[in-house]
């Protein structure tokens, strides 16, 4: 750093600090710089030196020191004395001896068991029993006790006339082991060097001068400029980093997503969250015996436990399709349909049922749409699976649909995305057919984003569509996982605010 160039960004205040260090010998503590400076407040002081330390002109050591002081316990003690000496001042008084009930005279009842204590453990007494009565009997040494000033009541003394000193822990562990007798608390100091490039800068002369380190309308106004020199600005001061607010990056992506359906010409639709078994699976044609519909993978509602079938022909319709096929051509599933699983609630184990409720009331061609939303299935939380997660379904409903064209759809869609290179694998999936997979190639592996293909005629035929249905559900979260460089999905949810404020805006 050019030193030169260092002087001419200083500010008066920083200026002050340097001269004032520089006169107590290059190191001194701030309340030091405040007396030997021309400063109004202490904080001028503080706000130099934290710009001073930035630009590496000083240092500021941090210094924590105990200091010790009485407590509420230990002012009693100073008058009193300690429970424990009370007490072998008065065995001295009794021959040498007295109950524990003849104690009550000098202590408190609460203090006895503590004094007691505290005379084994200096070896000062001994108990026994006599005729059913604890006998204290002082020792020797608890003579001597009696008949000196301790080391503990001298700390105590002392204290009394010096709080807040500076004392050898060791000296007073027994003192802090007890409740309220002697406080302890930290006191911070700090310590300020001047550095190197600091005594540099100080060899070049500094001067205090009046100078503009703001511009304002009364400068402009008053033509200050033209009498007083503009503080240089330094550009490369350090400078907290600011993180505005903004949306969380999975938010962002539905957005993108979102507007991305919308300007290749599709409408969005929405759905409800509680579902029965026949809109979610029957009307799919998804089997009643098939693994998905077990209690270990589709959350089902307590509350409530079942949903009415409102169109009892379209239930006949479904049914007879589960079981031959009906009129559709199919062989259908060969069982005995039961209503009953058909009313069953869940929570939507996918998006489809919205395009299907949606061809229901709608089924004549043209139509585009697109959904994105919360589908919920029984899934231990891993780092690729969660239990509540995001599905993004769409449909092409329209006379001569064909799979080509799903192919083109699905590859612009991913092309806008951001991905080069995309391609599609047979697949099987209950209610298309034929079906495919769709892979991204993304860091140097491929990586499968959703399943896609044109609905079956016996999902179609009895919703009352006679035309082609291109259809597709992709996963958001994988999705976010490739756009995010994560490896967890559980990271989009944790809220690490270190991750959520380096997020660029997409």
């Amino acid at each position: 750093m050019d030193p030169s160039r260092v002087v001419k960004e200083l500010s008066n205040n920083e200026k002050k600090v340097l001269l004032a260090l520089d006169k107590l010998g290059g190191r001194a503590s701030p309340e030091d710089i405040f007396s030997n400076g021309e400063f109004t407040k202490e904080v001028e002081v503080m706000n130099a030196l934290s710009w001073l330390q930035s630009k590496k002109l000083v240092d500021v050591r941090e210094h924590v020191t105990n200091v010790y002081s009485l407590g509420s316990e230990g002012e009693e003690f100073v008058e009193k004395g300690l429970p424990e000496k009370r007490v072998v001042s008065f065995l001295v008084e009794s021959n040498g001896r007295a109950s524990l009930d003849d104690l009550k005279g000098v202590l408190k009842s609460s203090e006895i068991p503590i004094a007691i204590g505290w005379l084994k453990r200096k070896n000062w007494a001994n108990l026994k029993k006599e005729d059913g009565k604890t006998i204290v009997e002082i020792t020797e040494e608890g003579r001597k006790a009696a008949e000196e000033e301790t080391e503990e009541e001298k700390i105590l003394r002392y204290l009394k006339e010096h709080p807040d000193s500076i004392l050898e822990r060791e000296k007073i562990r027994n003192l802090l082991s007890r409740k309220n007798v002697v406080k302890e608390k930290q006191v911070f100091s700090s310590e300020v060097e001047l550095t190197d490039l600091g005594r540099e800068v100080l060899s070049l002369g500094l001067e205090i001068i009046e100078e503009i380190s703001q511009i304002t309308d009364n400068v402009i106004r008053n033509e200050e400029w033209k009498k007083k020199p503009l503080r240089p600005y330094d550009i490369h001061a350090f400078a907290p980093s600011i993180y505005g607010g903004k949306p969380h990056p999975l938010v962002e992506l539905i957005e993108e997503i979102r507007r991305i359906f919308l300007e290749m010409g599709f409408e969005e639709i929405e759905g409800n969250y509680v579902e029965s078994c026949f809109w979610n699976m029957d009307v799919l044609f998804i089997p009643q015996d098939h693994p998905a519909r077990e209690m270990q993978d589709t959350l089902y509602c307590k509350i409530p436990s079942e949903l009415p079938i409102e169109d009892e022909k379209l239930l006949e319709v479904v049914a007879r399709i589960h079981e031959d096929g009906g009129d559709t051509g199919s062989t259908g599933w060969g069982y005995k349909f039961s209503r009953e699983e058909g009313r069953r609630a869940l929570l939507r184990t996918h998006t489809t049922v919205n395009t299907i409720r949606y061809l229901y009331h709608n089924p004549y061609p043209p139509a585009k749409v697109f959904s994105i939303g919360k589908v919920f299935r029984k899934e231990n939380i891993d780092s690729t699976h969660l239990p509540e997660f995001y599905q993004i379904e769409g449909i092409i409903h329209e006379e001569n649909a064909n799979f080509q064209q799903l192919i083109g759809v699905l590859k612009e869609f991913y092309r806008r995305m951001g991905f080069e290179k995309i391609r599609c694998r047979p697949g099987y999936f209950p209610y298309t057919e034929p079906s495919m997979e769709i892979d991204v190639y993304w860091n140097n592996q491929w990586m499968e984003l959703g399943g896609s293909g044109i609905f079956r005629p016996e999902v179609t035929e009895p919703v009352g569509v006679k035309n082609p249905v291109l259809a597709w559900g992709l996963g958001l979260e994988r999705l976010a996982m490739l756009k995010f460089g994560l490896t967890d999905m559980r990271a989009l949810y944790t809220s690490d605010f270190q991750w959520l404020r380096t997020q660029p805006l997409l």
